[in-house]
Order: structure tokens, then sequence, then C-alpha cells
């Protein structure tokens, strides 16, 4: 099996259950409402940088002087502490970064972006960002609608960590990949075993023993390329049971 196996998207998933690993449905709609005075203003203050799988966004209490825009590859969203880390969310293209950080009171990353894969990200200067805001009210409105979304996710995915087991977790993981990173069925492992554990809070050896039970159920197939989730329906109820 591999990547070229069926690739539709799917709208399975139940009204009642949220994914709760990223803001994977955004198409960045908010720039939209720009006029061209505030696409010269971003033009003008912002540049385009390749970042290589592995490599640092931002980081944790380095100042917060730009908003990014991931164009292209896949960031995780993560805070750091007591020798521990913690993933927030993670985040496909076309996703907006650092938007926490417009808040006056504060002028530093109080979390890390890091890439997964090879990325493109454009930097925009905050304080052209924050001239726009102020003048372009729709566009305003559309961005405190994310910031509104960010804080569904965020409480979504800590009662996920806190409330499910491990089984849930790696469901829950598994569903948002195929749901709102990859919108496919079928998607490439693009992801290390450490990488899908560490998203999971889990250890890899769990996570490889609850893989092969997913495998050995009939829940998905599973090669050193790629995961097809064929059973849609059980997973979500493993998800949505914990």
């Amino acid at each position: 099996m591999t990547y070229l196996c069926k690739t539709y998207t799917y709208l399975y998933m139940k009204r009642s259950h949220v994914n709760t690993c990223t803001l994977g449905n955004n198409e960045l709609e908010c720039f939209k409402f720009l006029s061209e005075e505030d696409i010269k203003l971003i033009e003008e203050n912002s540049v385009m940088v390749d970042y290589d799988r592995g490599e640092n966004i931002c980081k944790q209490g380095a100042f917060a002087s730009h908003i990014m825009v991931l164009h292209e590859g896949l960031a995780k969203i993560y805070m750091e502490g007591c020798n521990e880390t913690l993933i927030i969310k993670i985040l496909p293209a076309v996703n907006l970064i650092g938007l926490p950080f417009l808040n006056d009171s504060s002028n530093l990353f109080f979390y890390s972006a890091k890439a997964y894969l090879d990325s493109k990200v454009q930097l925009i200067d905050i304080n052209a960002f924050k001239t726009i805001l102020n003048r372009n009210a729709p566009f305003a409105a559309k961005i405190v609608s994310m910031l509104g979304e960010n804080t569904v996710t965020a409480f979504g995915r800590f009662f996920c960590l806190t409330k499910k087991q491990t089984y849930g977790r790696l469901a829950d993981i598994l569903l948002c990949l195929s749901n709102r990173i990859y919108k496919a069925t079928c998607f490439p492992l693009q992801l290390s075993r450490k990488e899908l554990a560490e998203l999971a809070a889990m250890s890899v050896e769990s996570t490889t023993r609850i893989l092969t039970k997913y495998k050995d159920d009939g829940l998905i197939r599973m090669d050193a390329e790629s995961i097809e989730i064929i059973d849609i329906e059980r997973l979500t109820l493993i998800s949505q049971n914990g």
C-alpha cells in the first residue's frame, strides 16, 4: 500500500465530536478583506523564509516581532518547561502563527513553533499587522473569530490529554491527521513514531503497540509509507469514549 491509495475527503465525523490537535480547516479567509493599501503594507513589511524539518520557527521567551503565515509544510506549537514539552496544536498550511502575541501587555513568545516538515513561512512585522487591524474592521473581526477558534481547540486539547485514555488519545490524533491535516482517509506517514507519541502524550512503545492493535482489529492499514483509516466509525467511537 502506498500514498496513491484512495484519497477522498470524508465528512463522517459526528457533530458532537471535535478533533483536538489542530486548526486544520483554516484557509486564511481574513486576507480576503485586505484593501490594496493593506496588501502593499504587508508586502513592504514581510519576508518569506524557508525552514528545514526540525528547525525552530519561533522560540519561547524570544521577542514577538512578527506574525507568521505558514504557506507550506507542517508545524507544531508547543510549550517548554521543567525539561518537558507540551504540544498545544499542530498546524498545516495555510495558517497563522503568533496571533496571541497581538496582546500589548506582552512582547515575548510564550510558546515555541517548530517545523515538522520542510516549511515556507512569511514573517509579517507585528506593528504593520496591528496597523491593519486598527483600520480594517472586517479583517479584525475575522482575526477575533480565529482567536476564538484557537481557544476552543486548546480547551479540547487539554481535555483530551487529561481525561482520555491512551487508546482514545491516539485515535483522536489519527482522526485529526486524516480529517483536518491531510483531508483524506489515506495519508503519508510523515511523522515518526516518536512524533506521534509526542502528540498523544504517550510513550513510543505504547504508541507502537496501539497502532498494531488498531491494524489487527481492522481499523487501519499501515506500512512504512502511509496509514489508511478503513473503519472511521469504530475509530471515532474510540476517540469519543476515550
